[in-house]
């Protein structure tokens, strides 16, 4: 998936593609001393060269039968290069793949199915945003490996002036009262632009809708049941505080451009957002913060689409036990808690929430993160995000549209892009 989180998803700005050179050739690519190599392809910016030379020679240390060979890909074009991959016979052993890219891999065929594995790889307390999204007709072939998600980033001396708690912000409806009083003064309380459609997503979860829904196996477009419009009806609610473009998304402008401008006090947005406003603006470093996007009740935070990755092995990998192995060190406690911490990630599991506790944006993604959801679970989603009749549909709305007309419009456009290779 391309996942920009951090202007979304986003930096982290995760955006998508691979440059490395083939795998190890060869049945067992082994050195010449009876080590073998396990070959994988790790994500631009998914780890750090620090981080992937500790973790190298601490996995050869702990397995010295076998060596560990990575090589960082680019998002840019990596799902053509996935593809290509696994139709080969020179697949690699591990391969990092965006959390909503799995299901069209593994209805190729060219995924190995690791359903009977998941418990050697601590998959009883997985993020359901990653866990679901790594399975397909009900096997596991995607291990999460990391998540992110969106907060709320804030303006702690806009929010001080207009005397508002940001810690007191548990439920939508003071997030509404806490904006309302932000935009006096000047300020503009939120800045969210028309077609941002994961914060829309997050808020028809909230209500117990959905984007799409499956039955006997057809798909279908949901944005018109009752849940679904009422949290569209949210979204126009918290869109109207704020001067935000009804026709655009948040890189249409920058949202973090049009934050450092200086009067805009919250944006909805990666953590990783902050470091780009700051950058736009010097003025503003140390005066940014981050909370969960509120839910409906203050016991439970907003729902947020999880975007982040999967680790897959290939079906044609010459080594895939040494590949689970891998796969096992890398999601196992110590090196996700250390990986967390290094790139301030979420962590796979919610049991190591705790791992990013002193980090306050990685924090805050990781209780939004406890709710998380993933986009419909079929390899012919790529389709409706091609199209996105649901950018179309919130600028329709936004603009005076009848929004249950616009709905079923919109919900019609999903169920034939969903379909059309069926």
């Amino acid at each position: 998936m391309k996942y920009r989180l951090l202007a979304g998803g986003s930096v982290l700005v995760l955006t998508a593609a691979l440059s490395a050179c083939s795998p190890s050739s060869g049945p067992d690519a082994a050195n010449g001393d009876g080590r073998t190599t396990v070959d994988v392809w790790l994500m631009r910016d998914s780890v750090s060269t620090q981080f992937q030379k500790e973790f190298t020679a601490d996995f050869e240390k702990r397995h010295p039968d076998i060596d560990v060979k990575i090589q960082i890909q680019e998002w840019d074009g990596i799902g053509q290069k996935i593809t290509a991959a696994l139709a080969s016979n020179d697949a690699p052993d591990v391969i990092e793949a965006g959390n909503t890219q799995v299901a069209q891999y593994a209805e190729s065929g060219g995924l190995l199915d690791l359903t009977d594995r998941t418990d050697e790889l601590n998959g009883e307390d997985w993020l359901r945003g990653l866990a679901e999204p790594g399975a397909f007709e009900g096997r596991q072939y995607g291990i999460p490996y990391y998540a992110a998600n969106r907060v709320v980033v804030y303006r702690t001396d806009l929010f001080e002036r207009a005397g508002v708690d940001a810690a007191g912000i548990k439920t939508r409806e003071q997030w509404i009262d806490a904006t309302t009083e932000l935009n006096k003064g000047g300020t503009q309380g939120i800045y969210l632009p028309g077609q941002m459609w994961y914060a829309l997503a997050g808020f028809v979860w909230d209500e117990g809708g959905d984007l799409a829904t499956e039955s006997g196996g057809t798909w279908s477009g949901t944005l018109d049941t009752p849940e679904a419009l009422r949290g569209m009806a949210f979204y126009e609610r918290l869109q109207a505080l704020g001067k935000g473009p009804k026709d655009s998304d948040e890189d249409d402008p920058p949202q973090a451009e049009v934050m450092a401008q200086g009067q805009v006090a919250q944006v909805i947005s990666t953590p990783g957002g902050a470091n780009v406003i700051a950058e736009h603006n010097p003025e503003l470093k140390g005066k940014l913060a981050f909370f969960p996007i509120p839910g409906r009740t203050a016991d439970t935070p907003g729902a947020v689409f999880t975007g982040g990755s999967d680790l897959v092995v290939p079906a044609a990998a010459a080594h895939p036990d040494a590949a689970v192995t891998f796969i096992e060190e890398l999601t196992g406690d110590t090196w996700q808690k250390k990986l967390a911490v290094a790139m301030s990630y979420v962590p796979n599991r919610t049991s190591l929430a705790a791992a990013v506790a002193g980090d306050p944006g990685a924090a805050a993604m990781a209780v939004g993160a406890a709710n998380g959801h993933a986009t419909p679970n079929t390899p012919g989603w790529a389709a409706v995000e091609a199209e996105n009749p649901i950018k179309d549909y919130m600028t329709a709305v936004l603009t005076g549209g009848d929004a249950a007309q616009e709905a079923a419009k919109a919900s019609r456009d999903i169920t034939r892009a969903m379909n059309a290779g069926s």
